[in-house]
């Protein structure tokens, strides 16, 4: 079993996608707001691979992104927000 994580995004709004043995298993999607920030609106996974920690590793794949290109994040998802909010050392990334 193989796992990836890409991003696609189009300037206004995107995505990071997880994918097992190159099935699409859930995603996280988000919004620009301005250059500096974006909001995390959603984090998914289907059922089918729920329990495998999928969503944080979303979470933790826009934080890795956020940090990289000096970006800020405002978690209007509540999985994301709960996630950030429980681990002080994510919460430099916060808006």
């Amino acid at each position: 079993m193989s796992t990836k994580i890409e991003k696609e995004d189009n300037g206004k709004k995107g995505r990071f996608v997880i994918y097992e043995d190159d099935k699409e298993a859930g995603e996280m999607t988000f919004t620009w707001a301005g250059e500096e920030k974006f909001i995390i609106d959603h984090t998914g996974v289907d059922e089918a691979y729920g329990g495998k920690g999928y969503a944080k590793q979303l979470v933790l794949a826009g934080i890795d992104f956020a940090r990289k290109n000096d970006l800020k994040i405002i978690p209007l998802c509540p999985y994301a927000k709960k996630t950030i909010d429980r681990d002080p050392s994510l919460q430099d990334v916060l808006a």
